[in-house]
């Protein structure tokens, strides 16, 4: 499945500016045969916009989720998109996945909240893995801090996630979490793993790019620099069983010995 990965930081702010930055991105996607596009955390709204997460924030069927399920059917691809989810009186740090159709297929509240400013923002979730299919895979999905967790992430192999969409607000100047565990992740739990990054000033962070889609042989199929991009890679079904009959990763654990780290 072919997949694009828009780094970005939109318009931090700005729904309506926001969107017309996804439109344009998910054109070009399509047009390139991409059938899935990726997001970064937050990419809605902003991530570093102080009280106006709670102002923007929306259900997960609100307006804007209409505006992006018609922008993924019209332009025939699915999207995943970071946003601030409200639910009654308490606002999380979501990622929700819509079909080329424009069917809501899953919504992640991110598990994980990394600082005092996602602390002082959001409520964690409490689903550790949410997943959808789609094109023959099935997709979870994690945000940012989650990934760096190994459990999260075993808890989807032993679940069957092949594609792991981790819209991510990735700052300095922790860059090799890009560079080196993501790879790895997906090596260790025989996955293809979309790791989709902001980028430069905001606030006070600055978000150091280098998105990327790691296969199961903990090769990055694709990698964007420090600016602006949207990239692809494709998530091959093929690939990925036969590295999982090569690697015995996931047979051999002994779950057993396991107990005392929980």
């Amino acid at each position: 499945m072919r997949t694009a990965l828009l780094q970005s930081s939109g318009r931090p702010g700005s729904v309506v500016e926001n969107l017309k930055v996804l439109d344009e991105a998910a054109g070009r996607a399509a047009a390139a045969g991409a059938a899935l596009l990726v997001t970064p955390e937050m990419f809605l709204t902003g991530y570093a916009i102080g009280d106006g997460i709670g102002r923007l924030a929306e259900p997960a069927d609100g307006d804007s989720a209409d505006a992006v399920a018609e922008l993924a059917a019209r332009h025939g691809l699915a999207i995943a998109y970071g946003y601030p989810e409200r639910a009654g009186d308490v606002v999380h740090n979501s990622v929700q996945l819509v079909s080329a159709d424009g069917d809501r297929l899953a919504n992640y509240r991110k598990t994980h909240l990394f600082g005092c400013f996602e602390r002082d923002h959001f409520t964690p979730g409490t689903e550790p893995v949410v997943q959808a299919t789609l094109g023959g895979l099935t997709v979870g999905l994690l945000i940012c801090y989650d990934v760096e967790f190994p459990e999260n992430v075993r808890g989807h192999a032993l679940a069957g996630t092949d594609l792991l969409l981790v819209p991510t607000a990735q700052m300095h100047p922790y860059q090799f979490v890009a560079e080196s565990m993501i790879p790895v992740r997906a090596f260790e739990n025989q996955m293809y793993v979309a790791y989709v990054n902001r980028v430069g000033p905001e606030g006070e962070f600055e978000f150091v790019g280098l998105s990327t889609l790691a296969g199961p042989d903990g090769v990055a199929r694709t990698r964007a620099g420090r600016g602006e991009d949207l990239v692809f890679a494709d998530a091959d079904p093929e690939a990925l069983a036969a590295s999982r009959a090569a690697n015995p990763y996931l047979l051999d654990r002994r779950p057993g010995l396991y107990g005392s780290l929980v």
